[in-house]
């Protein structure tokens, strides 16, 4: 058996996580990982990685009566990595596989983006991980798209090469904005007016910070009044029976106005009880959806394209709720038609990124 050490690197937090595969294979499938031990790091309470993974390994020596040797390691760091070095973006740490190999007494060790992670453990994903909104025509061999909307804006995509997928980061979700409809562009010009930007990225709208935005947005401009007396008279009955918990979350919300975090929001749309929650939602949804229709014309995905990251997950119903999501990534125009054939997934799988390091990791 081989002994793999595997870690998410953040900013905030880093966890890292012992697996064991069999020797000689490659660690394709979540079955063939075995996971043996895993702890949850504060980031900044470390100067490095070094003695935070040294402090891993003794931990998990005591707890698994012996102690870890891993020969492999695979860390996915939340930050560009450049050939074999990465500095990080919110923590003074600069790391290298040399100096992480030396310093560690690992064989071999590997940097990757957390995203390109997130690309191979796609590679890993059972058919309980995933949850398809549109079917398409998958070809076997075809690109793979993935995205994922959570702190940043992900973007990445897997190309078929001699028998096996390569994986490739991207900073796609740094790309211009454009807005589509009529209060696409007011949101627009907010952003230039309250933030004072030459020129707003896609990963400004299309992430949890964009949610927030896109909500204030609403509450400033008073965009959402109208909406909100429609949808008040036409939901009047369904309001009434609404539980408890969904009236006091209204009450509190209406106490903080404008100052929501993104949880709160999507928390209030989901419980519909706060149409201007549900409109900021909206918004965020069909930015998200032409978002992924841009990357899906550019890579043509037909192996699939897969939205990853921390908040598609978690508003299942409201991705789905009248196919908005759909709707807006295939509208293209001329060649909307072939949007219809990719396949499109919603990862379901929170340790997506882990288990794609350990596929990195058993490839070194």
């Amino acid at each position: 058996m081989t002994l793999l050490l595997v870690g998410d690197v953040g900013g905030t937090k880093t966890l890292l996580r012992l697996v064991e595969m069999p020797t000689g294979e490659t660690s394709t499938t979540a079955s063939q990982q075995k996971n043996l031990y895993e702890a949850l790091y504060t980031s900044q309470e470390y100067p490095d990685l070094v003695p935070m993974v040294r402090e891993f390994l003794q931990t998990a020596a005591a707890a698994l009566g012996n102690s870890p040797n891993p020969t492999k390691a695979c860390f996915a760091i939340a930050g560009p990595v450049v050939g074999n070095t990465s500095v990080l973006t919110n923590l003074a740490w600069s790391l290298t596989t040399e100096r992480l190999e030396q310093e560690l007494n690992i064989a071999h060790v590997s940097l990757i983006n957390d995203f390109a992670a997130v690309g191979y453990g796609l590679l890993s994903l059972t058919p309980e991980d995933i949850l398809t909104l549109q079917p398409g025509r998958p070809q076997s061999t075809a690109p793979i798209a993935v995205i994922g909307a959570g702190t940043g804006l992900g973007q990445g995509f897997l190309v078929h090469l001699l028998d096996d997928y390569h994986v490739y980061a991207t900073e796609g979700g740094h790309a211009d904005f454009a807005p589509r409809t009529d209060i696409e562009f007011e949101l627009l010009q907010y952003f230039h007016q309250h933030y004072h930007l030459n020129r707003v990225s896609v990963e400004r709208v299309v992430s949890g910070q964009g949610i927030v935005t896109i909500y204030q947005f609403l509450c400033d401009s008073r965009k959402g009044s109208a909406s909100r007396n429609r949808t008040q008279d036409l939901d009047r009955d369904r309001l009434s029976a609404a539980s408890e918990h969904s009236a006091n979350l209204g009450a509190n919300l209406a106490k903080k106005d404008r100052h929501l975090s993104a949880a709160e929001i999507s928390q209030a749309a989901l419980e519909k009880s706060n149409p201007i929650c549900q409109q900021a939602m909206e918004l965020f949804i069909e930015a998200y959806g032409a978002e992924a229709g841009n990357l899906a014309l550019k890579l043509l995905p037909y192996g699939g394209l897969y939205l990853a990251g921390g908040i598609a997950a978690k508003i299942l119903p409201l991705i789905q709720e009248g196919d908005r999501f759909l709707n807006a990534f295939k509208q293209k125009g001329r060649v909307s038609p072939l949007l219809e054939r990719i396949p499109v997934h919603i990862v379901l799988n929170p340790q997506v990124g882990l288990q794609g390091a350990a596929v990195c990791a058993s490839r070194l």
